[in-house]
């Protein structure tokens, strides 16, 4: 089952769930500094590109599209159609891997043709005790030592955002399994925001603010916008939720974010 199944089966997708006091206010829709844009939203069979530029019309947002490598975009070649085929729209056209190691598949050339690279840590190997692989925002994630994860996440995110491959967004930026979510303001500490933040800074990489995972939470985007990084909102759907961006209207709202302190690509798509 996929994360967008998990988290939209038991309605939990991480720490700020649970103790975010943002979701039981209202927002005026009227009352924010910046563009809409939804950097996090990916097409099916079922949900086409007409209908989320429709509903883009509907909500005046605008989009960014990603897709998975290793299925459909295997190489250079199935890469570069992809790209073609989404630039009659007017959207922005990036790229979401999931693992470490992903752009062997693609030359240089073929990666600078997309607007941008989204990645997440969710996927990693031996979180646990038992070396198994973790996805971590499945529900059954189980993590039987809490600082022994904590240590392989880290490693894990900084291996990302450290990495020679192309990254301009960092997504679900400190979100943690259900299991341990309780403890999510122990756990995300000073010195681990920290590091994760001096890390993107260096290379220059924007934090998404992820409305279905309602991460990262007011300190952590106050911290990072005080040291010049960016941000981008995401909804990471693929269906008629599409443009759903309550949460991060809302801590943007509370946090005081404008225009200027949202990352766009450089290819304008008005």
């Amino acid at each position: 089952m996929k994360r967008r199944q998990f988290i939209r089966n038991t309605g939990i997708a991480g720490g700020m769930i649970i103790t975010s006091p943002l979701l039981a206010k209202s927002f005026d829709p009227d009352q924010y500094d910046f563009k809409l844009v939804d950097m996090h939203v990916h097409t099916t069979p079922r949900f086409s590109i007409d209908q989320i530029l429709e509903v883009g019309k509907q909500k005046n947002i605008q989009f960014g599209i990603v897709e998975h490598p290793g299925r459909d975009i295997v190489d250079d070649a199935s890469l570069l159609k992809y790209i073609d085929n989404l630039r009659q729209y007017p959207v922005y056209v990036g790229l979401q891997p999931t693992t470490p190691g992903w752009s062997k598949s693609f030359s240089k050339e073929a990666l600078a043709k997309l607007d941008y690279v989204l990645m997440d840590p969710q996927t990693f190997e031996a979180g646990n005790s038992y070396g198994d692989p973790m996805r971590i925002w499945s529900f059954d994630t189980y993590v039987d030592d809490t600082e022994k994860f904590m240590e392989a996440y880290m490693e894990h995110t900084m291996k990302i955002l450290e990495s020679s491959e192309p990254l301009n967004i960092f997504g679900w930026p400190l979100f943690l399994p259900v299991c341990i979510a309780r403890d999510y303001y122990e756990l995300w500490t000073e010195e681990r925001m920290q590091k994760i933040i001096s890390a993107a800074k260096r290379r220059n990489i924007a934090f998404e603010i992820n409305d279905l995972a309602h991460t990262p939470h007011e300190r952590f985007i106050n911290m990072a916008k005080e040291q010049g990084l960016k941000f981008t909102f995401g909804s990471d759907t693929r269906n008629e939720k599409t443009g759903r961006l309550d949460y991060c209207k809302q801590i943007a709202k509370k946090c005081n974010l404008k225009e200027d302190d949202f990352y766009r690509p450089e290819r304008g798509i008005d």
